[in-house]
């Protein structure tokens, strides 16, 4: 009993000292995992991260006692994924290279009799090699053959096994006689813990341009949304400061208010035919050649309506 007890303590003082070291921990799901797979991964990581196993139980107890003595109160959102063959890796480095390293290590597996299939599995056509006294196994699973010089041909491609679903004893069989090993295992990430926030491993994918995407739509929403009720916000309030100066500028034209500025725009409105020959020079001007000298002697006789259209151009820069 001591020296489970013992056991069990230097397990607890391990686990808790890895929360206090490692702001990350990727959840990991081992089923499958061989134990040459988890040390060439525990070999990929060294120096970024550390692989830690042990029974769901323990795990457990050893959460929600750092819970309730408030040593590490956040490591309550790792109970609900603490299921299953489950383990933990740490570590402090880039989540998403952690992430690939901890995913890169998978093995080819044959089908066994009763194993959960991750995915569909295809029979693929093409000659098996296989003697004809063997047709009646495949008739029996539905696989569509034909006797070409001697030996059976799968004549089409046939999904043999569903995604999900159980692989039963003749399927396997056949699986094996076509040296055919459908799956591979590996670590599988069930959630990420960051910094007292879990999530699933889908969220490193996406991309900066994404979230700003994502923002920008969202700063644009609330903007249109104060604007049409009226209560001010920090995105509506430069749109709230246009509007109004523009309806300022509305009244003024209107009236004889006037400020510092509002003559010139008065003066462009109620004597538009001042301005107009503005617009030409600077044309001439731009074309180059021979207009430019008239452009040049307009502006020789006219200082002072030069000057007026600097004015213009300041006010509505």
């Amino acid at each position: 009993m001591g020296g489970k007890s013992g056991n069990k303590a230097t397990y607890f003082d391990k686990l808790k000292g890895l929360l206090e070291e490692y702001k990350s921990i990727f959840i990991v799901g081992v089923d499958n995992v061989s134990s040459q797979q988890m040390h060439e991964i525990r070999i990929s990581l060294r120096g970024e991260g550390v692989v830690l196993m042990g029974k769901n139980t323990m795990v457990r107890r050893a959460l929600k006692g750092f819970i309730a003595d408030g040593s590490l109160p956040d490591t309550d959102r790792l109970l609900p994924f603490v299921k299953g063959n489950v383990g933990f890796v740490f570590t402090n480095g880039d989540l998403k290279a952690t992430r690939d390293k901890i995913l890169a290590n998978r093995v080819a597996a044959p089908a066994r009799a009763g194993a959960l299939a991750p995915d569909d599995v295809w029979v693929p056509a093409g000659n098996t090699g296989m003697e004809p006294g063997k047709t009646s196994f495949f008739q029996a699973l539905g696989v569509p053959t034909k006797i070409a010089r001697g030996t059976i041909e799968i004549t089409s491609d046939l999904k043999l096994v569903e995604a999900n679903t159980k692989v039963g004893a003749s399927e396997a069989t056949l699986l094996n006689m076509l040296n055919i090993s459908p799956f591979t295992y590996g670590m599988g990430i069930t959630q990420i813990y960051d910094d007292g926030q879990t999530f699933e491993s889908s969220v490193l994918d996406i991309e900066e341009s994404q979230l700003l995407k994502a923002f920008s739509t969202a700063i644009t929403t609330i903007a249109t949304i104060s604007l049409a009720t009226g209560y001010p916000t920090l995105p509506s309030v430069m749109h709230s400061v246009v509007n109004a100066y523009k309806k300022v500028l509305s009244v003024a034209v209107e009236t004889d208010i006037e400020w510092e500025g509002i003559e010139e725009l008065k003066d462009r409105i109620k004597n538009p035919d001042k301005y107009a020959g503005s617009a030409p020079a600077a044309g001439a001007a731009a074309s180059g050649g021979s207009a430019a000298a008239p452009a040049a002697a307009a502006k020789e006789e006219e200082p002072e309506e030069e000057s007026d259209d600097d004015m213009g151009l300041d006010l509505f820069g």
